[in-house]
Order: C-alpha cells, then sequence, then structure tokens
C-alpha cells in the first residue's frame, strides 16, 4: 500500500537536499511522496524491487543497470531517500544557470558512462558494450552485427589504442551531443 505513517520531511532536511540536488522544495515533497509510496515495507528504504514496480522504469531496456545506480552509494542493498534524490538530480534539467554538482555536464557523462561500465573498472570494453546493445536492441539485431557495431564503436572511440574506451574518449565522443537535453527529466513542481 505504500507508507503512509512515515516521517515527514523536515524543513531543515528539505533545505538540504535542495542545497544538494538543486531541485525545488515542492518537486521534493512530489518526490518523497513517490518515494514513500513505493516503499511498500514502510522502512524509510527502497530495495531493488521497489524500484523495478516503477512502471516507466520496467520499460527502459537498460532498467537493472538504472536500478543498479541508486545503490552505489548503498552498504546494505537498501536506498535511502538522500540518496534517491542524489541519483534523480543526475536527470534534473540544467535552467537558469540552476546547476548542481549533480547535474552537471560531466556528472550526467560520469553516470551515463557508469551504465556501460558493467565491471566498474575504469573502462568500457568490448564485452560490456556487447552487453549493454544486447540489452538495448534484444533479438531485432544479429550477434555478427551487435558484434560489428561493439567492434566498430571501440575502434572510433578508443583514442589511446587500448581496445577498451576510458572515461575521456567516452566524453570526447559524445562531446558534440546535447547531454542535457537527452539525459534530462522533466520533474512537475
Amino acid at each position: 500500500m505504500g507508507n503512509k505513517s512515515s516521517l515527514f520531511l523536515r524543513h531543515e532536511e528539505i533545505a538540504q537536499i535542495q542545497n544538494e540536488t538543486g531541485f525545488t522544495p515542492n518537486q521534493i515533497e512530489r518526490l518523497y511522496s513517490r518515494f514513500t509510496s513505493l516503499d511498500r515495507n514502510d522502512c524509510g528504504t527502497l530495495s531493488r524491487e521497489d524500484l523495478m514496480r516503477i512502471p516507466e522504469l520496467a520499460i527502459n531496456p537498460l532498467c537493472e543497470r538504472i536500478v543498479h545506480s541508486f545503490f552505489a552509494e548503498s552498504t546494505d542493498d537498501r536506498v535511502n531517500f538522500r540518496q534517491f534524490m542524489n541519483v534523480l538530480a543526475h536527470f534534473r534539467p540544467l535552467r537558469d544557470n540552476k546547476q548542481s554538482k549533480l547535474n552537471s555536464r560531466e556528472e550526467k557523462l560520469k553516470f551515463a558512462f557508469k551504465m556501460y561500465d558493467l565491471d566498474d573498472d575504469g573502462v568500457i570494453s568490448r564485452d560490456e558494450l556487447l552487453s549493454i546493445l544486447h540489452m538495448m536492441v534484444g533479438a531485432n539485431i544479429s550477434q555478427d552485427q551487435l558484434v560489428s557495431i561493439a567492434e566498430r564503436t571501440i575502434l572510433e572511440a578508443d583514442l589511446c589504442c587500448q581496445g577498451k574506451i576510458s572515461f575521456e574518449d567516452f566524453c570526447k565522443a559524445l562531446e558534440r551531443t546535447d547531454v542535457d537535453q537527452k539525459m534530462s527529466i522533466r520533474f512537475l513542481n
């Protein structure tokens, strides 16, 4: 049913979250309401399963990778509201110079890079890229075509000729991409 009797956010907490993330107090309250409705165990934290029940997320082919990102700072496979908000802040559009550290171009690129870096070793290998391509296109493209795409992508993006894509290579490959537009979600006020 969701979290009905949970703690309410104090004004100080809202101010801290606003300072960290750039969300408005109204947006924070709306997202807290959504967070508590996802918290089926009424414990003040969310599990991976709680997040997988978000319909908009469940239909995304990278759902598991996105959900994984919520738990990067978690030690117990649960995510609290502040952690939840810090991840969502990466998707907050840049407007009127109201940029927080979390939604800067570099942070958005780091977030996107981590979607591809499956083993968190700081580079995207051919196999990792292939795995992500499989997640994104499923059986719509043959294995040979996927291998060709992965190999060509690494060949074009790998500036240091390591056979892998570093974060710097990734940023260079996306320098003409409007990352803010592509990695933004409109949050209601």
